[in-house]
C-alpha cells in the first residue's frame, strides 16, 4: 500500500467520526517533498476528551495497511502522538491536536483530507517558522561548551569508548547549528539532511572525525569540533541578539588548559 492509498483508506474510515474533526497529510507528503523512503505523517484535529476513541479508530483505520508490529502512544492533555510500523515496514505517524491548537498554524506543508468543522479556514498563509527560539539556542551553545568541558574526564579515565558518545553529541549540535544557519523550511525527520544544508556545510561535516580510539585522537577530535562550531555559533548569537555565554566559555577554556594543557581554538571578536 502506498501513501496515496493509505490516505484514501483512513479518510474513508474516519470521516464523520466525532473523535476526529479534520485530517491532513503533513511531513514530507504534506509538503510534496516525499521520496521512496519517506514515512507517512498525518495531523488530526482530535477533541481532548475523545483521545481514547481516536486511538481505537486510528488503529482500525490502519488495518488495511498490514499487521502493525510497532505501536507507540504519547498522550498529553491536548495532544497525542502515535507511531506505527507495519510488518512491511511502512512507517505511519499521526499527531493529534485539540482543534483550537491547530488554528493559526501555517497551511504550507499540509494537504487536507477532510475537514468537518472548517478548521482549514483557520490556517494562515506562509510557511511555519523554522527558527529555533533564543532560549533553545542559548541552551545549545551552553551544552556544546559543557560537553567540551567533560573532555578531561574522558581522557583522565581513559574512557575513549565513551568519548565517542560525547563526540556524537557535539556533532549533533553542530548539525543543528548548520541547519539553523540555512533556515531551511520543511526540515522533515531526523534522516533528512542533504537538502537542508549547503555544499560548504556538507564539506565541513565530511572533514570532521566521527570516531576516536586513544588520547591523541580524542583530544584532536574535540578540538576540531570546537573549531568548527564556536565561530559559527558566536556569529549566529550576534545575528539573533543572543548574549553569548562568555563567562562559561572562558571558564571552559581555562579548565581545558589547566587539566590537559590544551588551547581551545579562538572564536573571534
Amino acid at each position: 500500500m502506498d501513501a496515496h492509498t493509505l490516505a484514501k483508506t483512513v479518510t474513508q474510515t474516519l470521516r464523520g467520526q466525532s473523535c476526529v474533526r479534520a485530517l491532513f497529510l503533513s511531513g514530507s507528503h504534506g509538503a510534496g517533498l516525499e521520496d521512496a523512503y519517506s514515512d507517512i505523517d498525518f495531523l488530526a484535529a482530535v477533541p481532548a476528551n475523545l483521545q481514547g476513541d481516536f486511538v481505537e479508530s486510528w488503529r482500525t483505520a490502519l488495518g488495511p495497511a498490514g499487521e502493525i508490529v510497532l505501536w507507540r502512544e504519547l498522550r498529553g492533555q491536548e495532544s497525542l502522538l502515535i507511531n506505527a510500523i507495519t510488518e512491511s515496514w511502512m512507517r505511519i505517524d499521526v499527531h493529534g491536536l485539540a482543534p483550537a491548537r491547530i488554528a493559526g498554524r501555517a497551511k504550507d506543508g499540509l494537504k487536507m483530507l477532510f475537514d468537518d468543522d472548517g478548521i482549514a479556514a483557520t490556517l494562515v498563509e506562509g510557511s511555519a517558522t523554522t527558527r529555533t527560539d533564543a532560549r533553545r539556542l542559548l541552551w545549545q551553545f551552553e551544552e556544546f561548551l559543557r560537553i567540551l568541558g567533560l573532555l578531561p574526564l574522558a581522557v583522565g579515565r581513559k574512557e575513549y569508548l565513551n568519548a565517542v558518545t560525547g563526540l556524537f553529541h557535539l556533532r549533533n549540535l553542530l548539525i543543528d547549528l548548520l541547519i539553523e544557519e540555512t533556515g531551511a523550511p520543511h526540515r522533515g525527520g531526523a534522516l533528512h539532511l542533504n537538502r537542508l544544508i549547503t555544499d560548504e556545510q556538507k564539506a565541513l561535516l565530511d572533514g570532521l572525525p566521527t570516531a576516536v580510539s586513544n588520547e591523541a585522537s580524542t583530544i584532536a577530535a574535540h578540538l576540531a569540533y570546537a573549531a568548527a562550531y564556536l565561530p559559527r555559533a558566536r556569529k549566529l548569537a550576534a545575528a539573533r541578539g543572543i548574549d553569548w555565554p562568555a563567562r562559561f566559555e572562558a571558564a571552559t577554556r581555562a579548565h581545558l588548559k589547566t587539566t590537559l594543557a590544551i588551547e581551545m581554538p579562538t572564536t573571534g571578536a
